[in-house]
């Protein structure tokens, strides 16, 4: 069994965090800083892992953070402290100034504007501390385990996962701005090998929310995991061909990665986006909609601000198709001549709209074809946009999965791919930050046998 138990470091409430800002921002305008900004952040975790019925790891931890960025005008030095003690806090203050000093200027360097400020920080209800101490998680971790080993077929395990984390979050700035949240975060996982004639695969499931009280049932975690697991026995290639694509939820959401990554400030200025100057083009088909919802209550990414300390708001991505907004914090804005979309620190929340059909109608929509489960391998060229994947999943034949297929690629151009999307699914995954059903794509090549 792995343990590890870190240091005990006292948890800091928002308030002694904003407190502990406050004097940074203070002690580095008295040590000649024109502006400055602090986050400030700590967390405790649990993390306990069960494999074939034995404790595997067992981890407390605590951990604390500072990071000071500075400014001399043009200038710009960033530090970073572990420690929040008076010494450590005159270490990092000094560290900055004296980097600032040696750096070049940069006219896009500096603070948001003072105007973007928020000036109000909602209860966003990310906070549901839980009674969930070792013992609980290990009983719980168990019993997922358990109900996907008792499963027909499951031969393996590589265990089953629980990890919980309290963290408190402070970001402050030299515009007078000072805000703080908290945070909770529950996980669990469970990943299981089947076997039959000699032959084995292996497949996970897992759920994660702010309220532990909305965990899917461990035990159904359990039970998905070992079902995934077995329906990819007797995987085989296919023969190489040009076939509609379905990508399930889980693989859906890389699709949309890609786009939010090529209409982020960063690749444009940088001319690094096979998007370049999309601002009110169309990409999509005009039934897709994408927008972000960064105070969604209880939402897995949603935050108040942003990491620049930017009133965070609901904004239009795409609308009927058409791209509405980039994805901009003050730096990149200033590059490309525009605000900031208050998205330093990235998107929070990305909605993408569900279609009128369930899974099972997609597939008899497509007919033929593949259905996209897992990518292996990073073959996307975010310049050009070319996309060549190995992937996993299952052959369809008269509208309905035939067998399960593996070691084969897809390949094609992202933005054919985008606007080749026939169909959005309405089983919409709401696990991760990029919230979206399946998408069916109109004839992709397939590479086989």
């Amino acid at each position: 069994m792995k343990t590890k138990h870190s240091e005990l470091i006292t948890t800091e409430t928002p308030q002694r965090l904003q407190e502990i800002v406050a004097d940074i921002l203070d002690q580095a305008q008295q040590s000649g800083a024109t502006g400055a900004e602090v986050s400030a952040s700590t967390s405790q975790n649990l993390s306990v892992a069960v494999r074939m019925g034995d404790i595997d790891i067992l981890e407390h931890g605590r951990d604390q953070g500072l990071c000071l960025t500075v400014y001399l005008g043009q200038r710009s030095g960033s530090a970073e402290a572990s420690g929040f003690d008076p010494a450590d806090i005159n270490k990092l203050v000094e560290e900055a100034i004296n980097i600032a000093k040696y750096t070049g200027e940069d006219s896009y360097a500096g603070l948001a504007d003072a105007a973007d400020m928020a000036t109000e920080i909602p209860d966003l209800k990310l906070y549901h501390p839980s009674t969930i101490d070792t013992a609980a998680a290990i009983e719980l971790a168990s019993k997922c385990e358990a109900a996907a080993r008792a499963e027909p077929l499951i031969v393996n395990s590589e265990g089953a996962h629980l990890s919980t984390t309290r963290s408190t979050y402070c970001y402050g700035n030299t515009h007078n701005f000072n805000a703080a949240y908290q945070g909770t975060r529950y996980s669990i996982s469970c990943s299981v090998v089947a076997g039959s004639n000699g032959v084995m695969q292996r497949d996970m499931w897992f759920d994660n929310h702010r309220d532990a009280e909305h965990l899917q049932s461990i035990e159904l975690i359990g039970q998905r995991a070992a079902q995934r697991a077995r329906q990819r026995l007797g995987a085989s290639k296919v023969r190489s061909c040009k076939v509609a694509v379905l990508f399930a939820p889980e693989a859906a959401i890389s699709l949309i990665g890609h786009f939010t990554s090529a209409i982020s400030g960063g690749a444009l200025y940088r001319g690094t986006s096979f998007l370049p100057d999309s601002l009110n083009t169309a990409v999509f088909p005009t039934f897709v909609q994408i927008s972000e919802q960064p105070r969604l209550p209880c939402g897995l990414y949603s935050a108040p601000f942003d990491s620049e300390g930017v009133a965070t708001r609901d904004q239009v991505i795409v609308a009927d198709g058409v791209v509405r907004n980039y994805i901009l914090d003050s730096y990149s804005a200033r590059h490309l001549a525009m605000k900031t979309t208050a998205n330093a620190g990235g998107l929070r929340n990305v909605m993408v709209s569900g279609g009128p059909k369930s899974f099972d109608e997609l597939l008899k929509e497509m007919h033929q074809g593949l259905v996209v489960t897992e990518l292996i391998g990073m073959g996307v060229n975010q310049i050009s946009g070319d996309y060549s994947r190995g992937v996993s999943g299952f052959w369809v034949e008269n509208g309905k999965i035939d067998h399960p297929v593996e070691e084969i690629t897809i390949a094609d151009n992202l933005r054919t791919m985008y606007s080749n999307i026939v169909a959005l699914g309405n089983d919409i995954d709401e696990r991760h930050n990029i919230r979206c059903g399946s998408i069916l794509i109109d004839k992709m090549a397939i590479s086989g046998i």
